[in-house]
């Protein structure tokens, strides 16, 4: 078996720090990366630059005189109708999953020891509104979840909106670090998660398919992924647990 671990899928609400764990890992040496965390070099599957660019692309084909193929520029909530980007179907959501594990598959055709150096940090959020984790975690292949450990970092809705208005900067709409939602927007689509339902049946793995993906919680409230120490004490502990599930 490697020393590492092939596949991290790194969940949670938005800004619930995601973007900070990698950003730690990736200032950390590759041989502390891999002693402490079972972690090798990095390549990371987002589907938040997937999502972007399909926004950019509508607003692209609509400047050009076509209709918008994949998102409209505002949303209803609550029987208001709010400026903001939104897909037209949720099913692109799912979709954006689907891509990632194309992407994914290509790097190992590419690379058939990828494995033996590289970890592969999948990092993706979901809300009750969009079909939630049990939706998901369905649209990742076998060829993934057979050889993930997910990692759910776990804050309140509250804490969620507070760190998304935080890190918001509006002359960066597309940056992983720097995007932020509308309030509204992240009301509808995240408040409500069905986390605690997906895992209830079993503290130790999420049951996907005839798939068992072994699955711990990193605690970051109150906020501990602005202080490195604390932040690398807590992801050992993570990775340490998750590290002995997989046998």
């Amino acid at each position: 078996m490697s020393e590492i671990f092939p596949i991290l899928i790194l969940n949670g609400r938005p800004a619930a720090g995601k973007s900070e764990i990698i950003d730690y890992l990736k200032s950390t040496s590759l041989e502390e990366r891999r002693e402490r965390f079972h972690v090798g070099e990095i390549e990371e599957f987002d589907d938040f630059p997937i999502l972007w660019e399909r926004f950019e692309d509508d607003d692209l084909y609509e400047q050009n005189g076509h209709p918008r193929v994949y998102s409209n520029t505002e949303f209803t909530y609550q029987g208001e109708t709010l400026p903001g980007y939104a897909f037209k179907e949720k099913f692109f959501w799912n979709f954006l999953l689907q891509k990632l594990c194309v992407h994914y598959r290509k790097r190992l055709r590419e690379d058939p020891d990828y494995h033996q150096h590289t970890t592969a940090l999948f990092e993706f959020a979901r809300g009750s509104e969009h079909g939630g984790w049990k939706e998901a975690y369905p649209q990742l292949g076998d060829d993934v979840l057979s050889k993930a450990a997910a990692i759910y970092i776990n804050v309140s809705w509250e804490e969620s909106l507070r760190k998304n208005r935080r890190r918001y900067n509006p002359d960066r709409p597309d940056s992983i670090l720097e995007h932020a939602l509308e309030d509204k927007k992240l009301e509808m689509m995240y408040r409500e998660s069905d986390w605690e339902e997906f895992t209830a049946p079993d503290p130790d793995f999420l049951h996907v398919r005839e798939q068992r993906v072994p699955y711990a919680i990193f605690q970051n409230m109150p906020e501990i992924t602005d202080q490195p120490e604390k932040l690398g004490a807590h992801l050992r502990e993570v990775t340490d647990r998750l590290w002995r599930l997989r046998g």
